[in-house]
């Protein structure tokens, strides 16, 4: 089958399937005009085998019209939750088929099919609420912030800790002054748990009768099947996953993002464990620079800078910390470095705390100045989606917010494959890319395919960047809108 996206083939229904639904759609009060009689919204499901399950679970208050995902054996349990649901393995054919009948869907894919399933969802016109990393590289994540101000949708990334009040409170107590300015911040994570720094395996396996692998495979460069990827371990495969970094860096460095308000970094370097060309490293250190931003209030912005420990690297126990004390929530944690004092805490800011203690204990609480959720973050998203478009409160995580945060993530990984050229990258992040490479640049990647030759791959640097920040998608597939 031709995997070509194309706007033509979205915007076609068939009136027979959508015969086979349940809910009937009605012309009532949602932004799309679809919401069923009971003013409930159609959820669809694109990769429902693991947290995709979850997130629909999480929104089972509405009607879950629609599943969709390559694996019907791993997703099993959901299909039966769900049994008056429309099935799918390719989700180009549920929109074409059932699109008339959803009004949202959740995308809960492998990292690499993100920004694919999400940029034809938003083509048909739908809301989309799209797991954490947000896309598998730079531009999908600009891509996908465009496309949600072209189609007008209601969009969410699935970093679910972001609607906690404890973010607002955090970024509050930083605004506040409390810790003063804050020129430095380190945040860490345990991960991965499942394996990385692996080379390709030298023999594939037959494609079990439950899994559609072309699908799995989508954009990326195809490769025989292994158990290897599929199901949960395509995490620590580049051209499936993002590592640790991608898969983490949306829960834990979303408040630093949110509370140092980031954008665009202007520099950023790795160090790792061993790399190849298949596979993220076991551990890596990534450091971000960021300019100077605009003051809010009375508090100033100054340059400052991010480092990333992943792999069970840490950065240095502050002397202002207690003995005894645990950095962080042990898993994760972030430390705000502010001129008067540190604020610790872990994923989301949950258990934070300032120190030196003496220092912090009856300081009163700061005013607040963001919005409270007061339920979770997929019912917000839903709650949006539900709203008149006229006097609709977007989600917290929108793409407004998610696409930069999810930009600044995904280019550590960029720095983290470039590391042989030994250099702080400048980033020009208007226009996503390297400005210090020079054309003859060069950099050596170990070959992680077992007997191909040769051992060491030798790459232009420029080439490999603009490889790395926007893929060479395989044929039949694009971003075209």
């Amino acid at each position: 089958m031709e995997n070509t996206i194309s706007r033509r083939n979205f915007i076609k229904t068939s009136a027979a399937a959508v015969g086979t639904f349940l809910i009937v759609p009605s012309q009532t009060v949602s932004g799309l005009g679809h919401v069923a009689p009971s003013d409930k919204l159609n959820i669809a499901g694109i990769g429902i085998g693991s947290k995709g399950g979850v997130n629909l679970n999480n929104m089972s208050s509405e009607n879950i019209v629609a599943l969709c995902d390559i694996d019907w054996q791993y997703s099993k349990r959901v299909f039966d939750k769900y049994p008056a649901a429309k099935r799918f393995v390719d989700f180009r054919k549920m929109l074409d088929e059932a699109g008339k009948s959803i009004d949202a869907i959740v995308i809960a894919t492998p990292d690499h099919t993100h920004a694919v399933a999400a940029l034809a969802s938003m083509q048909s016109g739908k809301h989309v609420y799209v797991q954490k990393p947000l896309t598998h590289s730079v531009y999908e994540s600009r891509v996908l912030l465009e496309a949600s101000r072209r189609y007008k949708v209601v969009t969410q990334m699935g970093n679910e800790g972001h609607s906690s009040d404890a973010v607002s409170e955090v970024c509050e107590w930083i605004w506040s002054g409390a810790i003063g300015e804050v020129s430095h911040v380190d945040a860490w994570t345990d991960r991965p748990i499942w394996p990385q720094g692996l080379t390709r395996p030298e023999q594939g396996m037959w494609v079990p009768d439950h899994i559609d692998w072309d699908l799995f495979i989508g954009p990326a460069k195809m490769r025989p099947y292994h158990r290897a990827y599929h199901p949960w371990d395509w995490r620590g495969w580049w051209d499936f996953g993002t590592g640790a970094l991608g898969d983490m860096a949306c829960h834990v460095l979303d408040v630093v993002f949110s509370a140092m308000k980031l954008g665009h970094p202007s520099a950023v370097e790795a160090s790792s464990t061993a790399i190849n060309s298949e596979s993220a490293p076991v551990a890596s250190t990534i450091h971000y620079e960021f300019p100077a931003r605009p003051k809010l209030g009375k508090f100033a912005f100054p340059a400052v800078s991010v480092t990333w420990y992943d792999g069970g690297l840490l950065p240095k126990r502050p002397d202002v910390l207690p003995q005894g004390v645990e950095m962080g929530s042990g898993r994760n944690g972030i430390i705000f470095h502010g001129t008067k004092g540190i604020l610790i805490c872990g994923n989301y800011g949950e258990g934070y705390k300032m120190y030196p203690e003496d220092k912090f204990k009856n300081l009163p609480k700061p005013k607040a100045q963001l919005r409270r959720v007061g339920m979770s973050h997929e019912m917000d998203f839903v709650r949006a989606c539900k709203e008149s478009p006229e006097n609709r409160v977007l989600p917290l995580s929108n793409f407004e917010y998610a696409g930069p945060l999810n930009e600044m993530v995904v280019m550590g990984n960029l720095a983290v494959r470039m590391k042989d050229l030994n250099r702080r990258l400048l980033w020009d992040g208007e226009n996503m890319r390297i400005t210090n490479l020079a054309d003859n640049d060069e950099i050596k990647v170990t070959n992680g395919i077992p007997k191909e030759e040769p051992r060491v791959l030798t790459l232009n640097a420029k080439q490999a960047a603009e490889e790395y920040i926007k893929h060479n998608y395989r044929s039949g597939w694009s971003l075209n809108y």
